[in-house]
């Protein structure tokens, strides 16, 4: 039996139809806003998304500069989408209370203290990478930068 070596096309079509059956599962019959486990799985996903790209933009920009500006662009917008998924996480409804933070408490970034899920430590570990590789200008700006033609 001949050996396969896998790659990443032989993994990522999974990882999209686990959020799409998630999705149609989920979400008709589910809860009306999404819990805090949720949203840290998201967060999850889109820093490793992040991550993915951030590789390839690493790897491809010197070679054929004009694909890596686009892949530099990408990863740029999923960071401001782990952001916000960031803010959400602290801004949704506590377990078991059910107690929503108030908009002061959520502008302290940690209102309710260390959360029980690691969702702040994978974001401050990212955010490494985020500061080495992208100016504050580029994450601000509704424009993720040059894209060459």
């Amino acid at each position: 039996m001949p050996a396969t070596t896998a790659t990443a096309q032989d993994f990522i079509p999974y990882a999209t139809a686990a959020i799409d059956f998630h999705r149609a599962l989920n979400i008709p019959a589910g809860p009306l806003v999404a819990s805090r486990a949720e949203l840290d799985s998201l967060h999850e996903h889109l820093v490793a998304l992040h991550g993915l790209l951030d590789a390839h933009a690493q790897r491809v920009s010197p070679l054929l500069p004009v694909e890596g500006d686009h892949l530099k662009a990408t990863r740029t917008r999923l960071w401001q989408a782990a952001e916000h998924l960031h803010a959400a996480y602290h801004s949704a409804p506590r377990p078991g209370s059910g107690e929503v933070p108030d908009a002061e408490a959520c502008r302290a970034r940690r209102p309710e203290g260390a959360p029980e899920l690691s969702i702040c430590r994978r974001h401050q570990e990212a955010a490494q990478l985020v500061r080495r590789r992208t100016t504050p200008a580029d994450l601000h700006s509704p424009f993720t930068g040059l894209v060459r033609h």
